[in-house]
């Protein structure tokens, strides 16, 4: 009996976690038949397939509410995946697609000589934000309008990038990614959060899945590498990459 409400809260978080990277933006880079190809959409992909994988429908910024609901720390661990990233006190972290700002307000306390610039590409998103610094008394949360191809990240600006269930609906996966790399500082890090494709048990759409595999696969293309896999979390895996 309890599986019907655990489906319906990981299909519901898999569109929402990742709405707000999907908003139509005024341009686009041309898409690349070496890169991208397209296909007939399949009932939950946008028909656009990069290194075999179909990219993940998404929501739009109408599941605010429900990213901020009271049990989502209890039902996702978030407190462990806060640990699983050791920030340090000078880190300066993006979240990219950080919607609301769930997690971004539980990584800004634990930065207080860095801070967080928290990217999303929906006007409806930096408002939340911006209202979530003021109730939260927080100065150190920088709100970034970004675009699908480009998370407007200054070069060599961030210790860390921490993609929480969005990168497998990014429209311009190999774009996005490529910039996040060129923000990096040396050492810099990016941490991919995806619900694990291996696990057939893990109530969640298939496409809004990843595997280990394929995200290496996927991170390689930009030059980066698989440095760990953290699996302490119910149902997501936690890559780490770094160059």
């Amino acid at each position: 009996m309890h599986r019907i409400p655990v489906l319906l809260f990981a299909l519901l978080f898999a569109c929402c976690r990742g709405a707000s990277q999907q908003q139509p933006a005024t341009s686009h880079p041309a898409d690349s038949a070496a890169v991208y190809q397209l296909t007939n959409a399949s009932r939950d992909g946008i028909g656009k397939v990069y290194q075999g994988r179909e990219i993940a429908q998404v929501m739009g910024h109408f599941g605010a509410s429900w990213l901020e609901r009271p049990e989502r720390e209890r039902e996702e661990r978030t407190d462990l995946l806060l640990k699983a990233l050791t920030l340090k006190p000078t880190d300066v972290v993006a979240d990219i697609g950080a919607g609301t700002g769930f997690f971004t307000f539980l990584m800004a306390p634990k930065l207080p000589k860095g801070n967080v610039l928290a990217v999303d590409i929906q006007p409806e998103m930096i408002t939340y934000l911006n209202e979530g610094k003021a109730k939260h008394h927080i100065t150190n949360v920088q709100p970034v309008l970004g675009t699908e191809s480009d998370p407007k990240l200054a070069a060599t600006s961030i210790d860390m990038a921490i993609l929480i269930d969005a990168y497998h609906e990014f429209s311009y996966p190999r774009e996005m990614m490529a910039h996040i790399v060129s923000a990096l500082k040396p050492g810099g890090r990016v941490v991919l959060v995806e619900y694990r494709a291996e696990d057939p048990t893990v109530p969640i759409k298939e496409l809004h899945k990843l595997s280990v595999v394929q995200a290496t696969k996927e991170m390689k293309a930009v030059g980066l590498k698989l440095l760990k896999n953290d699996d302490r979390l119910p149902q997501q895996h936690i890559m780490f990459f770094g160059k």
